[in-house]
């Protein structure tokens, strides 16, 4: 069988969600009811899907939160606050103030238009009285090493947030508000993705239109259509820690025959007390890299749509059964990594 491009697959799934397209897509499939009066765009495509939503509505002023080195693209119009990712810091405490104070620019009538991504959880806060950032950076940066999934983490930072969980809009004294968003969770639930910071509270008392314009069923779907070769396996499982998940995708991909296996999700990572740089896709390759050391014939892409794994600027790795041997050099060896998770340090000393 030839060897298919891994890559190429995997950017028709990136492009299948990229925050611009995907907002283009719903303007245009869905049109809104009234123009909106503002547009607040929040999470690490915020900058992406803000682009076309300002363009097609130029007089409403635009806020912009989003990643470190995101917002560079940006429309000149637009407000532009980057903070830290995944562990918030002082310019989240600020981004959540810029939030607050653009919801209460709303008055009666306004249409607020709300754009939300992945990340957002992290990049804008507004805490309660008698908890400090230093308090909620400790917490966070524990849940993450302890390998807190998405959906808890995100429980957390409700429980403690006065703008998450539809405290941000309940602040909205206008008449509607249209949350547009991408989905990075198991189930879309828009309670959960950015931990609720586009959804409305109960008793709203606005119309309120919420939609999930983007998800990894559909990037999957994008990669399965595109296939050159049958696939064998399309599903959103990758929910567990990466040291469990390896052993099981390595026994389905040796056993699984001639085919492209699509598997999709977030999968979690319990990092040591000096984790050094790296992110769950680049651990979950390392990890997998090992499962499939010597096993000819087997090639595998794990790499995020967002673009970034973890605090880095690479979306993952491509890995096949050298892999392993290729790394075993030098001071960082491969197997000295899987305890370390100093992923990029290895990737980057085989020059991927």
């Amino acid at each position: 069988m030839a060897e298919i491009d891994l890559l190429k697959l995997w950017w028709r799934g990136v492009n299948a969600v990229r925050g611009d397209l995907a907002v283009v897509r719903a303007l245009r499939d869905f049109p809104l009811r009234q123009t909106p009066s503002r547009i607040i765009a929040v999470g690490k495509a915020a900058a992406a899907m803000a682009r076309p939503a300002c363009a097609a509505f130029p007089d409403a002023p635009c806020l912009i939160v989003t990643k470190d080195g995101h917002g560079t693209d940006a429309l000149a119009q637009a407000q532009v606050v980057e903070a830290a990712h995944p562990v918030p810091d002082d310019r989240s405490l600020r981004a959540g103030d810029a939030l607050i104070a653009a919801v209460a620019a709303c008055t009666s009538g306004d249409h607020l238009l709300m754009l939300v991504s992945g990340g957002a959880s992290a990049l804008a806060e507004v805490l309660p009285n008698g908890m400090t950032l230093a308090d909620l950076q400790a917490q966070t940066q524990a849940r993450l090493a302890a390998g807190d999934d998405i959906a808890t983490l995100n429980a957390h930072r409700r429980s403690v947030s006065r703008i998450k969980g539809g405290k941000l809009l309940a602040r909205f004294k206008g008449a509607m508000v249209t949350t547009l968003a991408i989905s990075d969770v198991q189930g879309d639930a828009l309670s959960v993705i950015g931990s609720g910071i586009g959804n409305a509270p109960q008793d709203a008392g606005f119309t309120f239109t919420p939609r999930i314009i983007a998800s990894n069923a559909i990037a999957r779907a994008a990669v399965a259509e595109g296939s050159p070769i049958r696939v064998l396996r399309n599903d959103e499982t990758l929910y567990d820690d990466v040291a469990a998940l390896a052993p099981a995708i390595a026994e389905t991909l040796r056993t699984g025959g001639p085919g492209l296996t699509i598997l999709g999700g977030e999968p979690v990572v319990h990092l040591p007390p000096d984790p050094g740089q790296g992110g769950r896709n680049m651990a979950l390759a390392l990890h997998l890299a090992r499962e499939i050391a010597g096993t000819e014939g087997l090639r595998i892409l794990v790499a995020g749509t967002d673009g970034t794994d973890g605090p880095t600027d690479a979306a993952g790795a491509l890995i096949d059964g050298g892999t392993a041997a290729g790394g075993s050099s030098g001071v960082y060896s491969p197997f000295a990594l899987f305890d370390s998770n100093w992923g990029k340090r290895f990737w980057e000393q085989l020059g991927l």
